[in-house]
């Protein structure tokens, strides 16, 4: 079959990627998907097994910090569109060892900007012939916007005050993809999400440890008081809010993906604990009593939450799941 369009995907097999390339392959039969992914412990070839199947899908392994071979790769399959998860995302992480997160977040992504402005441009402002249409779409984080307090929401145009490692490397990304904009002219666009949830995550993030511990009845850690707040997306929500973006947005503009869910961790853990009571119960007592309050964590930002209006009224995105529909699916999901 010919093709229209190949589109590569980084980071596909991780947690949003692993639950966008499926949804997008489906979506678009007359697209060929490459998915390049470095399989470091977040990718997870087993949550793409609804593509094994897929005559227009193929999984390359490999690293965005490798330049050469992403100009092969481009070269080989004839690349007209990136749509970039690929990062370092654990906070965490990024505490204990920096590193990796200054090397895939900030030079992997210049790398592929780089490779993407050679490959489809000729000079600055000009693209080749048949290649104007190609567009670059970076995938960001509410993170690089730096803390809320109590009131007020993180709009695109909220001065970046990132706190953490992971979200200084975001922020360097978030800038290099706008000065590929402005410099050369290439198509771009990004998109800074909330806090995503649903099938498929890494069990180092808030809602999988939650569930895991508790099925395996050690302590459920909580951070300081359980009282710093997030702005929850479900994934899927969020894989549509990509696509429309990425066919429909305005070339050079940012868009703020958010649920409208705003909770506080403590929240989220009682209600977790709830829903496993009702599915599962504990041999004795409830889910509730493994909660243990640990430590703060170094320069834990108090709250975020995204103001998602712009996408809302230029394109026509809304979120489908609430936070109750959303955690119940989830909780569903982990348990199967």
């Amino acid at each position: 079959m010919k093709y229209k369009n190949t589109i590569l995907v980084t980071g596909g097999a991780g947690f949003i990627g692993s639950n966008f390339v499926p949804y997008f392959c489906n979506k678009y039969p007359e697209y060929k998907v490459i998915n390049l992914d470095k399989l470091t412990y977040a990718g997870n070839l087993d949550n793409l097994q609804e593509c094994s199947g897929m005559n227009n899908y193929t999984f390359v392994q490999g690293d965005i910090c490798d330049a050469a071979m992403l100009e092969k790769l481009f070269a080989q399959y004839d690349v007209r569109g990136v749509i970039h998860f690929a990062a370092e995302s654990h906070v965490d992480n990024s505490i204990t060892g920096p590193r990796p997160f200054i090397e895939t977040n900030i030079l992997g992504t210049f790398n592929l900007l780089e490779t993407a402005r050679k490959y489809w441009m000729t000079a600055p402002g000009k693209a080749k012939s048949s290649y104007e249409n190609c567009r670059f779409h970076h995938i960001s984080t509410d993170e690089v916007y730096g803390a809320l307090g109590a009131k007020g929401f993180f709009t695109e145009t909220t001065p970046y005050a990132p706190n953490s490692p992971y979200s200084a490397s975001k922020a360097s990304s978030d800038f290099l993809v706008r000065a590929y904009y402005h410099t050369f002219g290439l198509n771009v666009t990004t998109s800074n999400c909330s806090n995503n949830y649903g099938p498929k995550q890494h069990p180092e993030k808030l809602i999988p440890k939650i569930i895991s511990n508790a099925l395996c009845d050690k302590p459920i850690p909580v951070y300081g008081k359980g009282e710093n707040i997030r702005d929850w997306l479900y994934v899927l929500d969020h894989c549509k809010a990509i696509d429309l973006i990425f066919h429909h947005g305005k070339n050079g503009e940012t868009y703020n993906v958010g649920g409208h869910n705003e909770r506080n961790n403590l929240e989220i853990v009682n209600k977790i604990c709830a829903i496993l009571d009702e599915k599962r119960p504990r041999k004795s007592g409830k889910y509730a009593d493994l909660i243990t309050f640990v430590a703060d964590r170094a320069g834990h930002d108090f709250r975020y939450a995204i103001d998602a209006s712009k996408i809302e009224t230029e394109l026509g995105w809304k979120a489908e799941e609430t936070f109750e529909t959303g955690i119940i699916k989830t909780v569903e999901w982990y348990l199967k």
